[in-house]
């Protein structure tokens, strides 16, 4: 991997190499409902540019493209931004500006943008920088949007035990079960966290939205979900990858065996609006 800022693992410029094309088959995409539910209470007005941020494979920039002028769609990871472009090429997306760099790095006139966003990404960012970087490149009223949804690892339903158990054992053989603490922490993350940075930086908080959303997972989907995460990709697994996708199979088809598993999934966003206005 190449070095990442110091104290944050999530910043590396690889850390997602190989991931990119299951990242936008099989990360699920961010409801209609919530996407215009955002679009409302930010004000897009349909001639503003957006800048998305950390953007992967545009899981953010291509719904949202033909609402704005221009869409600045950046990602340290040139895997990523090539999946990017080549999706929206086949959606006839013609506005979108790709670009592989680092978010903390863009040049841009002040009061550039209408809305930034931030798609399960500000943890990787420098976040402090962003966040003061935001209030100059946003135009008067602006806003900064944060995006997300709990994983497959973090919810709720009893197959997730299943699942995580079998996680579990694989991380375990990977760090050593005697010595967690050679394992990478990440840096502080999560809504709360999210609001006291951006809101030190003078943006204000409009408010905090989730979107639960139905979804039925196969056997084939939730094993690309897990390739589609820094944590359990195939290059990170490496040599145990096809034993981790046996080991999966075989633990959900004892525990269900349909092979289909549900889910309520929880998405949501936080809205930040630029001191320059009143509403």
């Amino acid at each position: 991997m190449s070095p990442a800022r110091p104290g944050n693992p999530d910043s590396s410029t690889d850390l997602y190499l190989g991931a990119a094309e299951d990242y936008a088959r099989y990360r699920q995409p961010y409801p209609e409902r919530m996407l215009a539910d955002l679009r409302r209470r930010a004000g897009v007005t349909g001639k503003g540019r957006l800048l998305d941020l950390a953007c992967g494979p545009g899981r953010v920039a291509l719904p949202l493209a033909r609402y704005f002028s221009e869409v600045w769609a950046v990602d340290q990871e040139p895997e990523m931004i090539e999946v990017g472009r080549a999706r929206a090429e086949r959606q006839g997306l013609t506005n979108i500006r790709w670009m592989v760099g680092r978010a903390e790095d863009i040049e841009a006139s002040p009061g550039s943008f209408e809305l930034i966003s931030i798609g399960e990404a500000f943890h990787r960012l420098d976040q402090p920088t962003i966040a003061e970087r935001a209030l100059d490149w946003l135009a008067p009223g602006g806003c900064l949007a944060t995006l997300g949804c709990f994983s497959l690892l973090r919810g709720q339903e009893p197959s997730h035990d299943v699942l995580r158990a079998v996680v579990r054992r694989y991380e375990e053989q990977r760090w050593g079960a005697l010595f967690p603490s050679e394992r990478p922490s990440s840096p502080p993350r999560g809504a709360d966290h999210d609001r006291q940075e951006l809101t030190a930086a003078g943006l204000r908080h409009v408010g905090t939205f989730e979107f639960p959303h139905p979804h039925l997972w196969t056997l084939e989907s939730i094993l690309g979900n897990f390739r589609s995460t820094a944590r359990l990709s195939r290059r990170v697994l490496g040599d145990r990858a096809e034993r981790f996708d046996a080991d999966v199979r075989r633990a959900l088809l004892g525990f269900d065996s349909s092979g289909h598993y549900p889910e309520t999934l929880r998405f949501g966003y936080s809205l930040f609006r630029t001191p320059q206005s009143g509403a």
